[in-house]
């Protein structure tokens, strides 16, 4: 960092227990732990020194998710950190920008519209080089299986119950915008979709110059769980945290993490923007930045 400033943290935590039904073809979306998963990360994340903010459930809208972003852009420089997590469903829809090898568009399910994965990938371009931006999505985003699941839902409807069977424990329950569900509200909201994703540069137009590591809670074709206090993925993430006791990079706590939930939910670890090796050396949601780069 050129200046004496001390890097700064602001975290962004995101928490949906049910949608707003007019604008999901009637579906609700109702879960249970969501809105505790972000008040549970909030405090973690101000002891860590975070200046911290919350969206639950109906506060959790496109404008507003955007719109903190957007304010934590225009106010972090040089080796300052964003924290944003999400906890609620994961939907797709169909990939107008033929961007994506699966033919669709992950989504996180906000209250008033799905967030296409292509805004959020061009959010990250607002931010300053050296930023250093984590994201810990407890959400399905489920891609290698669901384009067919999309355009033939009721053929594949069978794989994803057993999926969900080989996932569920006492009051667990899957966090993915059901297929069906996910066909219809795009049968009525095309426009909106389309309009949105029109209007959201393509991945090879949009530049990111600040580093971003995401943990998200399930491989592309397995299901995130719901529970009662937490979801499956935010209460191992805790437990593995311990309370700040966790030591190791980024990487090692994606895999501590993994190796005390099943084989049927394995979090995914991904790097966007510039690879930064001293960031994902440090310890998981360290402000100070180390005067030293890690080895590679």
């Amino acid at each position: 960092m050129t200046g004496a400033a001390k890097p700064k943290g602001i975290s962004l935590h995101i928490g949906l227990n049910r949608v707003d039904p007019i604008h999901y073809a009637g579906w609700n979306g109702e879960l249970v732990a969501c809105e505790n998963d972000a008040r549970d990360m909030e405090p973690m994340a101000k002891s860590q020194g975070f200046a911290t903010q919350s969206l639950l459930t109906k506060a959790a809208t496109s404008t507003a998710l955007l719109d903190a972003i957007e304010k934590a852009a225009k106010g972090l420089v040089e080796d300052d950190f964003f924290l944003l997590t999400y906890s609620g469903h994961g939907g797709q829809i169909n990939d107008v920008n033929k961007d994506e090898p699966d033919g669709l568009d992950e989504t996180w399910v906000l209250y008033d519209r799905q967030l296409v994965d292509d805004e959020l990938y061009a959010m990250w371009s607002h931010f300053r080089p050296g930023v250093r931006i984590f994201v810990v999505a407890d959400s399905c985003h489920s891609g290698t299986i669901t384009k067919e699941m999309f355009l033939n839902p009721e053929s594949f409807i069978p794989h994803l119950e057993w999926r969900v069977r080989a996932s569920t424990g006492p009051n667990l329950r899957p966090k993915f915008l059901p297929p069906d569900v996910q066909s219809k509200i795009y049968k009525e909201r095309a426009a909106l979709y389309d309009d949105i994703r029109k209007k959201t540069p393509p991945r090879e137009r949009v530049n990111i110059e600040c580093s971003v590591i995401l943990i998200s809670a399930c491989q592309d074709n397995q299901v995130a769980m719901d529970g009662i206090k937490n979801g499956l993925f935010t209460e191992t993430l805790l437990k593995v945290w311990d309370r700040g006791r966790f030591s190791g990079g980024y990487h090692h706590f994606r895999n501590e993490i993994a190796g005390s939930m099943p084989p049927t939910q394995s979090p995914k670890y991904t790097i966007v923007g510039h690879r930064e090796r001293a960031f994902e050396h440090q310890r998981p949601f360290t402000i100070t930045m180390p005067r030293v780069a890690a080895a590679a």
